[in-house]
């Protein structure tokens, strides 16, 4: 069973992207949330998974996903693995995904629940994300969901020239921007854009001060 009214909720907030619709319609977000929270995964709503983290608003894992311009067999590397949708998402569009969660008590649960779905091609971690996954980079995307107060220099310099990352930045109880960073081709500066005003937990571990404040 999947999420048909919410992917149209999703298309009338102005989320155009036909491949992320498709698999926001196809995948069952309840099976992602704890079961005391089943009857309202189809919200579009932020919800608790414990350990004091949430699984992201429906729309903001899909702006961020339509925001990375994923191309089938193309590599990303996700930040935050939570209890696993929007890794599902990713996975789901063909990208080959290594996602690295902080709390063992979330990842290994996460990793459980999409193995028993099927799916494949996940790669698993538990660690500091913003350290990102160094000896199997560079990445043709990175997506992060949790902030930091700066994004990480290990992150960026983990992307591929041409690549794309999006991620949440700002303090804990503060003002956070999501943002879209891509490497140049050649050696220009990065092209930050700011998206949108978020609220995302927060980054485990902070990074030392790095280009983009």
């Amino acid at each position: 069973m999947g999420d048909v009214e919410l992917a149209e909720a999703l298309r009338r907030q102005g989320i155009s992207d036909t491949r992320v619709l498709e698999v926001i319609r196809e995948l069952d977000r309840a099976a992602f949330v704890p079961e005391s929270m089943r009857d309202v995964a189809g919200q579009d709503s932020p919800l608790p998974i414990g350990h004091g983290q949430t699984i992201s608003q429906p729309f903001i894992v899909a702006f961020m996903t339509q925001a990375l311009n994923l191309q089938p067999g193309e590599r990303v590397l996700e930040i935050g693995t939570g209890s696993g949708y929007q890794t599902a998402v990713l996975a789901r569009l063909g990208a080959e995904v290594y996602t690295i969660e902080s709390l063992p008590e979330l990842a290994g649960p996460a990793r459980a629940r999409l193995e028993r779905m099927g799916f494949e091609g996940i790669h698993f971690r538990v660690g500091d994300g913003s350290a990102g996954w160094p000896e199997d980079a560079p990445f043709d995307a990175i997506l992060g969901t949790a902030a930091p107060e700066r994004l990480p220099p290990a992150l960026y310099q983990q992307l591929r020239p041409g690549g794309r990352l999006v991620l949440p930045v700002g303090p804990r109880h503060g003002s956070q921007e999501l943002i879209r960073v891509t490497r140049p081709s050649r050696g220009e500066a990065p092209q930050v854009e700011k998206l949108l005003g978020v609220r995302f937990v927060p980054m485990t571990s902070s990074p030392p001060p790095g280009f983009v404040h």
